[in-house]
């Protein structure tokens, strides 16, 4: 009997039954090529939890003939990693590939991160790290210079059903046992991780006993409710619709309401700190420029500390975005820019205005009467003449 978790028991083999990441694993994208070629190369696989990252690595190792050794970050050594490389030599020497899986790899800090360096570079090992965090800031320049990063994003909802339809035929659990209604609350309920939602569903057959496993067995296995919020439906559109009307009118009680919402239906919080970015420019604007600041730190603190940490940051932004002056002359001034543009798309540049680095130039009239100086304003101003009393600020 195997006694391994269901989410182990579950974890694919080879490219062809990996679900979801079709923009790493499709026909001619990178992953695949690896795999094709049989010629792995150092990674840094950067995603979510339960996105695949330790599968795909495996893969890679066994789909082209490499030994594959695997340490986390959090527990291995100076001297497991002194053993690895010492492996990977012999294995050089007989002509075998080693890859070193090192789970999340933000974990090391720089000097361990640097103890990679020359076994890379001489091709002992090749590196494949696994983290959640952004890499640029986590990653030392070296290494990242040395790998390729690729991004995995969240499983979508469909591709969580697919998983847990497989795992449902393994398990030999019949649409009685588990009806598709549970199944998709129970991808719901997994924010895009495959690991939980297998994770959930061992747990709601044990918990059922035999019996049919109903929303009640899901939502206790899981230990959460079902929100009235479905981030690929109509709700998550409303309820970030009212998000950001609650901000535009100045209501930081409703907004605050609104996010509230969102984030304990599982959604990605960097999606929300994304549009109050753009709500920043479109909305304050230049009544209040310090506002876009902010949004964009917000993005940053979210990406780099992550939930629920973050929490904070995007409640902090949020009421401010709400209490902060509005002005809608940036968003109007660029849509009348745009549509200037596409009416005048080829009007000559004035002469005076054009770069002049030879004598011919600026024999011709180019540059002519511009200084270089703060402020300056040449007398036949800076539009095309067919423009000149054109103001977008009007």
């Amino acid at each position: 009997m195997d006694v391994r978790p269901l989410a182990e028991r579950m974890r694919p083999e080879t490219l062809s039954q990996v679900v979801g990441q079709e923009h790493l694993i499709g026909k001619s994208k990178i992953i695949s090529q690896i795999v094709e070629a049989k010629q792995p190369t150092s990674l840094i696989l950067w995603g979510p939890p339960g996105s695949g990252k330790t599968s795909l690595a495996r893969i890679i190792a066994r789909q082209t003939d490499s030994e594959f050794i695997e340490l986390s970050a959090v527990t291995a050594s100076k001297a497991d990693v002194v053993k690895v490389v010492s492996q990977a030599e012999v294995n050089q020497r007989l002509g075998m590939k080693t890859i070193l899986f090192v789970d999340e790899i933000h974990r090391f800090n720089k000097a361990q991160q640097d103890a990679f360096l020359p076994h890379v570079e001489n091709g002992t090992i090749i590196l494949i790290g696994a983290t959640t965090e952004n890499p640029s800031f986590e990653i030392i320049n070296p290494l990242l210079s040395r790998s390729r990063v690729i991004v995995l994003e969240p499983l979508k909802k469909q591709a969580i059903v697919t998983i847990l339809k497989r795992a449902a035929k393994q398990e030999k659990l019949s649409t009685k046992k588990l009806p598709s209604t549970s199944i998709d609350l129970i991808a719901e309920l997994s924010g895009g991780d495959a690991r939980v939602a297998l994770s959930n569903l061992e747990l709601a057959i044990h918990l059922a006993d035999g019996k049919t496993i109903d929303q009640r067995i899901v939502e206790l296995s899981a230990q959460a409710k079902v929100p009235g919020y479905d981030k690929q439906g109509d709700n998550h559109y409303n309820v970030i619709s009212a998000f950001i009307k609650s901000l535009r009118g100045s209501e930081p009680t409703a907004a605050l309401y609104y996010m509230a919402r969102m984030l304990q239906a599982g959604e990605e919080p960097k999606f929300i700190a994304r549009r109050m970015i753009v709500f920043a420019s479109e909305d304050i604007g230049l009544a209040a420029p310090a506002a876009l600041n902010l949004a964009v730190s917000t993005f940053l603190a979210v990406e780099r500390i992550g939930l629920p940490e973050a929490q904070y940051n995007l409640y902090h932004c949020a009421t401010v975005l709400a209490k902060a002056p509005k002005s809608r002359q940036v968003s109007e001034a660029m849509h009348k820019a745009i549509n200037l543009a596409k009416d005048y798309p080829d009007l000559p540049v004035p002469l005076h205005l054009r770069n002049a680095p030879t004598k011919l130039m600026q024999d011709l009239g180019y540059n002519q009467g511009y200084q270089w100086q703060a402020g300056f304003k040449h007398a036949e101003g800076f539009m095309p003449k067919e423009l000149k009393d054109v103001n977008l600020f009007d």
